[in-house]
């Protein structure tokens, strides 16, 4: 049972020093999912999609709950919930926003390339009903029911976002029963497949009700992250364990890409196994991240070296601007998707395809960094002259 009242670990303000691990795996986690949204590009290879259960998604969702926890948690503490419900509430609105904006760009991307070269597009990327019911489906996609392919995240996003602030009031109370309580919902999902309805049909992609887990665990590690609760299990047998599954995972993927190989998995196993679900995020996939996560957390120290390379610099500009770094690269990722369909598909294409994209993101979170460094600038000097 969790104590009466949050532990020190909840009420302490967040360190001075910036968490670089969490800007770097959410920049890489970013880079990634612009990687594997482009079909038949060699180069997502290089994403942990393709070596087990789980993928970028994964981590992205963690950290941003851990980072909620951490931007708004001190100020639900000491100002109220009031307070934290309207700062929680403003940047929801502000994530809203983005999405309906990259919304109106990617779909005007989309119908204008295949009325231009080819029809199919439409389809494919699913706003062909546009075209017969464009006020129909303008305000579904305001309500987050329609959703062309490849923007099913932030609205899973901003529905976990708008719905954290009386979880995160109770996380600071009981934050035990709280955990208990999002994984029986999660839990409840796999078997009862609880979701929200989507337009025209079927539901959600990715199934809010069940990756709120994900982020009420992240918001739960941030919260204890001075107690570190998970340090009290044995080290030695939970690292052989997770590193055990990982290689179960990677052969299991890899017989999925040599038909040879599926059959030394058993039957029993693969009906054990399969539909590995990813819309509500099926067990093997939730262990795959925690393996992962464990064996992260136990390597890459805050203060790792490799943190302080120019590449890794990149990264972490990219995770410190995630909602810009994301919106740009599902716009970036149709557009390579294009190229590489309708103009070259070679490797070389895919190559430079994807190169530029990932230089593209870096460059927008360069841009961000340098306009936020100039505000702060002017801020300052006005308040001096005041």
């Amino acid at each position: 049972m969790a104590a009466s009242g949050p532990p020190s670990a909840a009420v302490t303000p967040a360190a001075k020093t910036r968490d670089l691990r969490l800007d770097f795996f959410r920049g890489l986690a970013l880079l990634f999912i612009f990687l594997n949204h482009i079909p038949n590009n060699a180069v997502s290879w290089i994403s942990n999609r393709n070596y087990g259960f789980s993928d970028a998604t994964e981590a992205f969702v963690f950290i941003s709950g851990y980072s909620v926890f951490l931007a708004y948690g001190a100020a639900m503490q000491k100002q109220g919930f009031v307070i934290g419900l309207a700062r929680i509430w403003r940047r929801v609105w502000q994530i809203y926003t983005a999405h309906v904006f990259l919304f109106i760009i990617f779909i005007a991307q989309i119908a204008w390339l295949a009325t231009r070269y080819n029809l199919d597009l439409a389809e494919e990327m699913n706003i062909a009903p546009l075209f017969e019911a464009p006020h129909i489906l303008m305000l579904q996609a305001l309500l987050l029911k329609f959703r062309p392919v490849n923007m099913d995240v932030l609205p899973m996003y901003i529905a976990l976002m708008a719905a954290f602030p009386p979880v995160m009031w109770l996380l600071q109370r009981r934050p035990h029963s709280v955990l208990a309580a999002s994984f029986l919902l999660w839990l409840a999902v796999q078997f009862k497949h609880w979701n929200l309805p989507a337009y025209p049909d079927g539901n959600w992609f990715f199934n809010p009700l069940a990756w709120q887990f994900l982020f009420v665990l992240g918001a739960w590690c941030a919260m204890h992250r001075q107690s570190a609760p998970w340090r009290r299990l044995p080290v030695a047998p939970v690292t052989i364990l997770a590193a055990l599954y990982l290689i179960f995972a990677l052969l299991i993927v890899l017989s999925w890409l040599h038909m040879s190989w599926a059959g030394y998995v058993p039957d029993a196993l693969a009906r054990l196994l399969y539909p590995i679900d990813k819309t509500e995020m099926d067990i093997w996939r939730l262990l795959h991240f925690l393996a992962q996560a464990w064996l992260v957390v136990l390597l890459v120290k805050p203060d790792a070296a490799f943190l302080g390379w120019r590449s890794s610099q990149l990264l972490i500009l990219c995770g410190r601007h995630s909602l810009h770094v994301f919106c740009a690269g599902i716009f970036l990722s149709f557009a390579g998707h294009f190229i590489l369909s309708e103009i070259a598909a070679g490797l070389v294409a895919q190559m430079v395809v994807s190169l530029t994209g990932i230089g593209l993101m870096v460059a927008l979170a360069a841009l961000m960094t340098w306009y936020k460094t100039v505000e702060s600038g002017r801020t300052a000097s006005g308040q001096v002259g005041a």
